[in-house]
C-alpha cells in the first residue's frame, strides 16, 4: 500500500468551484481508496491505495469531473514525493505561509524560470515536479506571471510539511 495525496487545482479558492470535503471523501471512498480523509478544504485528500500514480489520478479525476461537469487539474503525490517537496524548500529563510510549492505535471527546467514576468522580490526555485516560490511580501500583493505554473497547483509550505506528516503517519 502507498500513501497518496491528491491535490484538486482551484477548488474552493477561486476558478473551479465549491467542492464540499465530505463530498471529495465520499468520492475516494467509491474509488476504492482505503484510509480516506481530507486536509483543510482546498481539495487534499489523502488515502491509501495499491494502484500506481497513474491510475490513482485518473479514478480521481474522472469522479470530480463527474462532480464539476468538467476536468479539473488533479496532482497526485506519494508519501515520499511529499516528503521530498518539504524538504527541498529552499526558502527556509522566509515564512512558510509565504512560500508556495506549485505542483506540475512534469519536471520543471530552467527555461520555465525564465518566462517568469513581473518579478518583484519574488523569488524561484525549481523542485521535483514543483516550482517553489518565494513571495516575500505576501501573495496577495504579487503581480508575478509565471506560465509554468498556470495549470498546476499550490499550496503554501505549512500545507506542505502538514500533509508529508500526515502521509508518513499513514505508511
Amino acid at each position: 500500500m502507498t500513501a497518496y495525496v491528491a491535490l484538486l487545482r482551484a477548488v474552493n479558492v477561486s476558478g473551479t468551484g465549491k467542492l464540499p470535503m465530505s463530498e471529495l471523501k465520499r468520492m475516494g471512498e467509491e474509488c476504492g481508496f482505503i484510509s480516506v480523509q481530507t486536509f483543510i478544504a482546498s481539495g487534499n485528500l489523502l488515502f491509501t491505495s495499491d494502484l500506481a500514480e497513474a491510475a490513482v489520478r485518473e479514478r480521481i479525476a474522472q469522479a470530480v469531473e463527474g462532480f464539476f461537469k468538467k476536468p479539473v487539474a488533479v496532482f497526485v503525490r506519494s508519501a515520499a514525493d511529499m516528503a521530498e517537496l518539504a524538504a527541498g524548500n529552499p526558502f527556509t529563510d522566509d515564512k512558510p505561509s509565504r512560500v508556495m510549492a506549485h505542483v506540475i505535471d512534469k519536471p520543471p527546467t530552467s527555461a520555465m524560470l525564465a518566462e517568469a514576468r513581473d518579478l518583484n522580490g519574488e523569488r524561484l526555485a525549481l523542485g521535483h515536479r514543483a516550482i517553489y516560490i518565494s513571495y516575500g511580501d505576501g501573495i496577495g500583493s504579487t503581480r508575478l506571471k509565471l506560465p509554468a505554473v498556470k495549470l498546476g497547483t499550490a499550496r503554501n509550505m505549512n500545507s506542505v510539511i502538514k500533509l508529508a506528516a500526515l502521509l508518513s503517519a499513514a505508511e
